[in-house]
């Protein structure tokens, strides 16, 4: 494929998918004037997100959607002033779903809330922005690909590096042989968190839904060391470090050596370093071993921010002729003897350690789901692409909790020959709350 094809044609980057067909895509071929959009979720990400969204072309925020009063209050304010029309304010997502003027839901809500809030959307007949990861568990994942088909409706998962077109770039160089034959990655992320301590029984603060926050959720009453943030670190909400960062480098990886599913997953790695409510490890090396003799390591560091590369997230290929390091700023190439052969480098826009993301490439990656749902255009992460590299997420989670290596099906991405491990594949909702296709 020649480079300007490529650059033009690269939703999955080289990985061979092509979105479906836009339903809004016009019968007379000219495309729609303007994509109507609600955002569910605004406390950091989803505020940036409803921004996005506001700022680009033929788009429109109608509504913005949060169980926290005084965060959609603000939002309001923020967003109002990015389209010069304040969008309506909505406590109840769902509402937004209601209306048909709305084509689009953007979810960024809590990890629990992604295929929950995105499969009710598509049932709806809306497309969905869904920010990473698309699940809390496996089978989420293959609910909302199933949904997507049979909706016929576009979803696109927030790894926006897919939209950059440095990265592309990378990638083709890569499948044009500037290493070589890639064959190992190592994807990492390094914070310095600090301890979440010791949560304790509060009263629910009157701004706040909590009802509706814990949504599809098994109930749990309410401490003071959860909302906003650091759910992430609750097995009940949250999917750990792995899959809150670690799916963008994990994604990169992935496409880097052009790889689906695993067929063996270890993980190793603990909570080291405070005695607090975190469930999750705040270290982890974790191991996909593919055919073909490849192999991803993922590494993340929750609380010791020591850099890999000079970097603190980003991920390395290796190759028979040479290795390549990509980041969100660009990428460098090394010959065998660990010279630059190349390097495209952006200036660095904005912090990569920060939660809220606020960065071109989400500019880039907004502007590319509406034109995919206005014309019809490739999308750069469909579904079917993302919740790939959300699985193995999942798996490297599996393969901590269970403290063993696990065999993978590499046509399906299931665990073979083990039924404790399977038994995480899905979680317990509250009553009334599981999702369906």
């Amino acid at each position: 494929m020649k480079r300007r094809k490529f650059l033009k044609t690269a939703s999955a980057a080289g990985v061979g998918l092509v979105a479906a067909r836009s339903p809004l895509f016009a019968l007379s071929g000219s495309p729609n004037e303007k994509i109507v959009a609600a955002v569910m979720g605004l406390n950091g990400r989803g505020t940036v997100l409803a921004k996005a969204f506001a700022r680009t072309a033929n788009a429109e925020v109608a509504y913005v959607c949060d169980v926290d009063a005084q965060v959609l209050a603000k939002s309001v304010i923020a967003v109002g002033e990015a389209q010069g029309k304040p969008p309506r304010a909505l406590g109840d997502f769902r509402r937004a779903l209601e209306d048909k003027a709305v084509d689009a839901l953007v979810i960024a809500a809590p990890d629990h809330w992604h295929a929950p809030a995105a499969l009710l959307a598509l049932g709806a007949g809306k497309h969905v922005y869904l920010e990473k990861p698309c699940g809390h568990n496996p089978r989420e994942g293959e609910l909302l690909v199933d949904a997507q088909v049979r909706h016929r409706r576009l979803v696109q998962m927030g790894t926006q590096r897919r939209s950059s077109p440095r990265a592309i770039e990378a990638i083709q160089a890569i499948r044009e042989g500037v290493i070589g034959l890639p064959y190992f990655a190592r994807a990492w992320y390094a914070n310095t968190r600090g301890s979440i301590g010791r949560g304790r029984p509060a009263p629910v603060p009157a701004v706040l839904d909590y009802e509706l926050w814990q949504g599809p959720a098994p109930r749990a009453p309410y401490q003071d060391n959860v909302i906003h943030y650091n759910w992430h670190w609750f097995r009940r909400w949250g999917t750990g470090e792995i899959c809150n960062n670690g799916t963008h480098e994990i994604d990169v990886a992935r496409w880097a050596l052009g790889v689906d599913y695993p067929t063996r997953v270890i993980s190793v790695g603990g909570r080291y370093h405070f005695e607090d409510d975190w469930e999750f490890t705040d270290t982890q090396e974790v191991g996909f071993e593919f055919g073909g003799q490849k192999t991803i390591v993922w590494q993340g560091l929750s609380c010791n921010g020591f850099p890999t590369q000079n970097r603190s997230r980003g991920t390395s290929i290796q190759g028979t002729a040479g290795s390549m390091v990509l980041d969100q700023d660009g990428y460098t190439v090394y010959d065998l003897e660990n010279k630059v052969v190349k390097e495209t480098l952006a200036q660095a826009s904005s912090d990569p350690l920060a939660p809220s993301g606020d960065d071109q490439l989400t500019a880039l990656h907004v502007a590319n789901f509406v034109d995919a749902v206005r014309t019809g255009a490739p999308l750069s992460q469909p579904i079917q692409e993302g919740a790939k590299s959300v699985l193995l997420c999942h798996l490297g989670n599996i393969a901590q909790w269970t403290g063993r290596a696990l065999r993978i099906d590499p046509r399906s991405g299931r665990i073979q020959g083990d039924d404790e491990a399977m038994g995480y594949w899905q979680r317990e909702y509250a009553p009334g709350w599981a999702p369906a296709v």
